[in-house]
């Protein structure tokens, strides 16, 4: 490919943009430790996700979603502090991602296959483990 940018990969699915945000500032919250200066831990987030869309690359987004699974699993595992229905919410999210990444030219979808392993298990104890009323 020329000089120019694939951006395939941007017309996958709006929902990392519009629900990551909320759920991964509140599992970033659920660490213990200072909560850093600057803007509300969801906003500071949602600016995150808009730079990687705006400006980032396939590569970069993939890394960001690659933290977002390791958050998620880590909930899961009882490995970190989290709440849990924030933890599904951001796992399903990625996890439709990472399987339609199939239809895109590339090795994403290979590169993802660990993640979406472990995605698929960690979504399937937080959902045993969540009251059906908390379910997003």
């Amino acid at each position: 490919m020329s000089g120019r940018r694939r951006l395939d990969w941007l017309g996958l699915t709006p929902e990392p943009e519009r629900e990551l945000p909320a759920a991964v500032a509140a599992l970033r919250a659920a660490a213990p430790g200072p909560v850093p200066p600057g803007p509300a831990p969801a906003e500071a987030e949602r600016r995150r996700v808009e730079h990687l869309v705006l400006r980032g690359s396939r590569h970069s987004w993939l890394r960001y979603l690659a933290e977002v699974a390791e958050l998620v699993t880590a909930v899961a595992a009882g490995r970190r502090p989290g709440d849990p229905a924030a933890a599904l919410l951001a796992g399903e999210v990625v996890l439709d991602h990472h399987r339609m990444l199939i239809g895109l030219p590339g090795a994403a979808y290979g590169r993802t296959a660990a993640d979406r392993t472990a995605l698929e298990a960690a979504v399937r104890t937080l959902r045993t483990h969540l009251p059906t009323g908390d379910l997003p």
